[in-house]
């Protein structure tokens, strides 16, 4: 068994006892509950089956909760919409209840983010995975051109790149969950977007209220303001987390991996342990099988000096949740022992 921290994430398609116990087996050591659109109360079902299959598996296992924070979500919509390249679509803020445009699809957003739109801004959606332009602006309503479409589902993340918004630390989601958080053998709390040491005092200070001082903090590197901040987040944090998916939409994504090696190499010289997710087996999603590019990035990881590393979507919705925490361990500890030669 090597030192390297194997986490999955939970959802329909691991909330099984059999399916959770064998990623148990397979050598997960922890699992993260994302809590951007339930809460931990609602989750009870969840959270004893991983104790439940932890136990089977004879593994003392670690259970992540990932707050709400300040990070921004589209609004609900009855069905996916499919955005076309070059066609126009309508941002809308939730709370307009005006008729809707004439032959513009609509995407309700929150109505802070308005403030921030200028024409010719970039709106990135889903974790960047379509790209918008806006064209126009009219009170809470922008006119967008899709630069890059794709079908779209409710509550998709929506990022400006280059702009920073002043948005709450915690939601009063958060803390409710944060108050729950022992009763569900929560060990660890994972801040999304974090800024500053400011956030961090803050989510402190909120578990010595809830009387949870003792559960771990992962601080989430999602943006630049993060990366540049990293030095003062580092006394505060228990493990500071590389996620590459936000974090790739702040910036030109080319130059992701030299900042990944950045803030790895900074982690290392403060002797802070740190965390790499995102898409590390993102074809496993839907192949049993991951690709060469994938294995390599999680040897980099170990390499760098990883504490541990996170799958999320290929547990979570993937179509094969146990052989991708299979294919993730056995990549994580075939690097640890060529490392130690």
């Amino acid at each position: 068994m090597g030192n390297t921290e194997i986490y999955g994430t939970i959802g329909p398609a691991c909330a099984n006892q059999q399916i959770l116990t064998e990623m148990f087996r397979l050598g997960m050591t922890g699992i993260r509950l994302n809590l951007s659109h339930m809460e931990l109360e609602e989750s009870r079902e969840w959270t004893e089956m991983i104790r439940a299959a932890a136990s089977a598996a004879g593994v003392c296992s670690r259970l992540l909760i990932d707050l709400r924070g300040p990070e921004l979500r589209i609004g609900a919509f009855k069905q996916p919409v499919k955005l076309q390249e070059e066609a126009q679509v309508c941002l809308r803020g939730e709370n307009d209840q005006r008729q809707p445009l004439r032959n513009e699809k609509e995407i309700p957003v929150p109505e802070l983010i308005f403030e921030y739109l200028q024409p010719g801004q970039e709106v990135l959606l889903d974790d960047g995975k379509i790209q918008l332009e806006i064209t126009g602006i009219s009170g809470k309503t922008a006119s967008c051109r899709i630069i890059r479409g794709g079908i779209l589902q409710s509550k998709k993340s929506i990022a400006l790149p280059g702009v920073r918004m002043h948005l709450p630390v915690l939601t009063e989601s958060d803390r409710k969950n944060i108050r729950n958080a022992k009763f569900h053998g929560v060990t660890g709390v994972m801040q999304p977007f974090v800024r500053s040491a400011g956030d961090l005092k803050e989510l402190k200070k909120e578990l010595e209220r809830a009387e949870a001082s003792d559960l771990e903090i992962f601080a989430k590197i999602e943006n630049l303001e993060g990366a540049e901040h990293l030095e003062e987040l580092m006394p505060y944090a228990d493990q500071i987390v590389i996620a590459r998916g936000d974090l790739g939409n702040s910036m030109p994504l080319w130059e992701l991996p030299a900042v990944q090696e950045e803030i790895a190499a900074a982690c290392a010289e403060a002797q802070k342990p740190f965390m790499v997710v995102t898409q590390m087996l993102a074809s496993m999603e839907k192949n049993p099988v991951p690709t060469r590019a994938e294995v390599s990035d999680i040897f980099r990881a170990v390499q760098e000096g990883a504490a541990s590393v996170m799958i999320t979507g290929e547990t979570a919705a993937g179509s094969h949740p146990a052989e991708a925490v299979r294919y993730l361990v056995n990549t994580v500890r075939a690097a640890e022992k060529y490392l130690q030669k």
